[in-house]
């Protein structure tokens, strides 16, 4: 069990108040909080080594290269990569599916198809698309239900010979569905079919084993894993990535060049043109020893808890309509009042201390299915309580009665 009192004061955030009220912080599917340690390791490394990598013989940029490779060391061994060159640093998760994307420009042909699901965050539909308007592929959609799960049997029907790439996310952003992730590699591999994961909603609720699963990429971002902005991470098995071509070119991901032809670098340069965020990117590597210091286990119960009480005490509200009740889902809960538009909500209970989503959070498709402009969202982090549940919940109440 999480002492919860010793985990808040971790986060320096969480003690402020919002328009003279005390802070409940329940926009993590947005991005998490930072804990001290993470905060003090940005500054850290900007008081004493601040260098660049990999091209210097001094010692400020030998101790920045140590610790940013240190730090993918420690991203390969939490995902399970089977090696360090195939875990990528980029800016973040979308960065991450774009390249992959880019690269498959070369591979795809007229008649190919990709499949996404009908629960895509937008970051993992339109780079797709503008890969399928390049190539002259075929875009297909993985539907989904009433309950906000994805419906294996049509998955099934749609996998066939032309089937190039499969992308789905790991958790939705918007509804809180796990998706069954395993079983759809597993199908897509049966027709010779890449997959990518994003997984940029799961890895602050569970730690992905890339190779268990057998995908053959994985994305995701820091700051949703109480790491810093602007940093992420792209998982790729060593063939796919020495089969796809540079996404950027200039410095440090070339062998040799001169104005008659270039050569590329080995894993990991090639993907990583440019001097990187490299505070972010050891850093994150602190961020992930935090998650690990307090353990997933502990974070998933905490969350469970937190989702089962979120819930019954929501649907206590009259007119309340919770969108997304898959049977397997994590602590984010989308809902809606009748009557009331979800951005009338939010702005009400912003006044009272609370943050929570409104809006379509970048996954218009699942709003278009619903026939509704957006959701309310409150999606709980480990560091989250029951109490702050109950003043959310009395602060929609009086928002409804006032908008009533």
């Amino acid at each position: 069990m999480l002492d919860i009192n010793k985990i808040r004061a971790d986060f320096p955030i969480l003690s402020q108040k919002v328009n003279g009220k005390p802070l409940v912080y329940f926009d993590n599917g947005a991005t998490s909080q930072k804990p001290q340690v993470v905060i003090d390791a940005i500054s850290k490394y900007y008081q004493e080594i601040n260098a660049n990598i990999h091209r210097g013989v001094h010692t400020l940029s030998q101790l920045a290269t140590d610790a940013y490779e240190s730090s993918r060391g420690k991203i390969q061994q939490h995902i399970n990569a089977e090696f360090a060159h195939e875990v990528l640093f980029t800016s973040g998760t979308t960065f991450g599916i774009n390249l992959v994307a880019n690269g498959f420009a070369s591979i795809l042909k007229p008649g190919d198809e990709v499949l996404v699901s009908a629960m895509e965050h937008h970051s993992n539909i339109v780079p797709w698309q503008m890969l399928c308007e390049k190539t002259g592929a075929t875009l297909k959609v993985i539907p989904m239900n009433d309950n906000g799960e994805l419906i294996m049997a049509e998955y099934d029907k749609l996998l066939s010979d032309k089937t190039k790439v499969v992308t789905v996310n790991h958790i939705s952003n918007a509804l809180g569905t796990v998706n069954p992730i395993k079983y759809m590699i597993d199908k897509a591999h049966e027709f010779g079919a890449a997959v990518l994961i994003d997984g940029a909603q799961a890895v602050p609720h569970l730690i992905p084993d890339v190779q268990a699963l057998d995908c053959d990429f994985y994305v995701f971002s820091g700051h949703k894993i109480c790491g810093p902005t602007g940093v992420g991470i792209l998982y790729g098995k060593e063939a796919w990535l020495n089969k796809l071509p540079p996404y950027q070119g200039g410095g440090e991901m070339i062998k040799d060049v001169t104005f008659e032809k270039t050569t590329y670098a080995e894993l990991p340069h090639k993907f990583e043109a440019g001097t990187p965020n490299i505070a972010g990117g050891i850093v994150l590597g602190t961020a992930v020893d935090y998650m690990n210091s307090v353990g997933f286990e502990n974070i998933q119960e905490q969350e469970l808890e937190l989702l089962e009480y979120g819930t019954k005490r929501l649907l206590e509200i009259e007119g309340l309509k919770i969108y997304g009740t898959a049977a397997t889902k994590t602590s984010v809960i989308s809902f809606n009042i009748e009557g009331i538009h979800p951005y009338d909500i939010g702005t009400i209970i912003d006044k009272l201390g609370i943050a929570v989503r409104t809006g379509h959070h970048c996954a218009q498709p699942i709003m278009n299915y619903f026939k509704i402009p957006g959701t309310i969202r409150a999606s709980f982090s480990f560091y989250n309580t029951k109490e702050e549940i109950d003043v959310m919940v009395e602060a929609i109440k009086r928002a409804k009665t006032m908008l009533s």
